[in-house]
């Protein structure tokens, strides 16, 4: 089977939906992620055009991979998420990326399952996000919530920059379940203060095989078809569309050398 490569929005997040979708075709992308719902700290987000963004993926033939974000805190009301669950499965996707944020284990392991079944509803798989700096900063603390809520369209989503700054091994992807993966590169050293982790993670990553995390050893151990989202905000000033070919041409130079 193929793998599906998609454009995440933080890519080229000044983008309105419906141009991402045609910068990913013209750049060679199949899928595209959209950022329907705001993410703590990046205000930024777009106006949502279904119908706008709709047409475009008719005309391009691509289609959508994720939606973002659905951030799980303490107070969150999952009725709050159906409206945009509902044009996320409008407009095709298949998966909903999550963040966890509750420090109650308990508590957010009853909002991840009323999430999934409001996602089941929709035909949509849930996945939490583990990133350094929130509540679920590990692939086993993430792994844990969605075996503890125990619904089948529940999966944990590895981001390859957040899994190289965190405590996490590769032999823990073995077994576990994924539907996609975000792939991108940075440098080897992880930084030691919160704000820099941040500051790299939403806005200065490398294009795959420009950096030092070992994505050789990251592919090797997962699917061999498991779709790849390139999340790959970068500090570099490049147009959109070059920035998005050169992250696909990039990606693509590193799956030839993982054969």
């Amino acid at each position: 089977m193929k793998r599906g490569i998609g454009l995440a929005a933080l890519t080229v997040l000044e983008l309105p939906h419906h141009e991402l979708v045609s910068v990913a075709a013209q750049a060679g992308y199949s899928h595209v992620g959209l950022r329907l719902r705001p993410v703590a700290g990046q205000p930024y987000l777009h106006a949502i055009d279904e119908a706008a963004i709709a047409a475009r993926l008719a005309d391009t033939g691509v289609r959508v991979l994720d939606v973002e974000v659905f951030r799980l805190e303490g107070d969150t009301r999952i009725a709050d998420f159906e409206r945009d669950i509902a044009i996320s499965a409008r407009l095709g996707a298949s998966q909903l990326l999550v963040h966890g944020a509750d420090a109650e284990h308990a508590r957010l392991v009853e909002s991840f399952g009323r999430l999934c079944d409001l996602a089941g509803r929709y035909r949509l798989a849930a996945n939490l996000e583990p990133m350094p700096w929130v509540d679920i900063s590990t692939v086993a603390k993430a792994k844990r919530v969605v075996d503890d809520a125990g619904r089948k369209n529940g999966a944990v989503l590895v981001d390859a920059i957040h899994f190289f700054r965190a405590d996490n091994r590769l032999d823990e992807l073995r077994d576990l379940r994924q539907n996609y993966l975000q792939f991108c590169d940075a440098t080897a050293e992880r930084p030691s203060e919160t704000a820099e982790l941040i500051r790299q993670a939403r806005g200065d990553r490398l294009p795959p095989g420009e950096g030092g995390l070992d994505l050789q050893g990251l592919l090797a151990s997962v699917s061999g078809d498991l779709p790849l989202s390139l999340e790959v905000p970068m500090a570099r000033s490049l147009p959109p569309l070059e920035k998005a070919k050169l992250v696909y041409r990039a990606t693509l130079d590193v799956l030839t050398r993982a054969g």
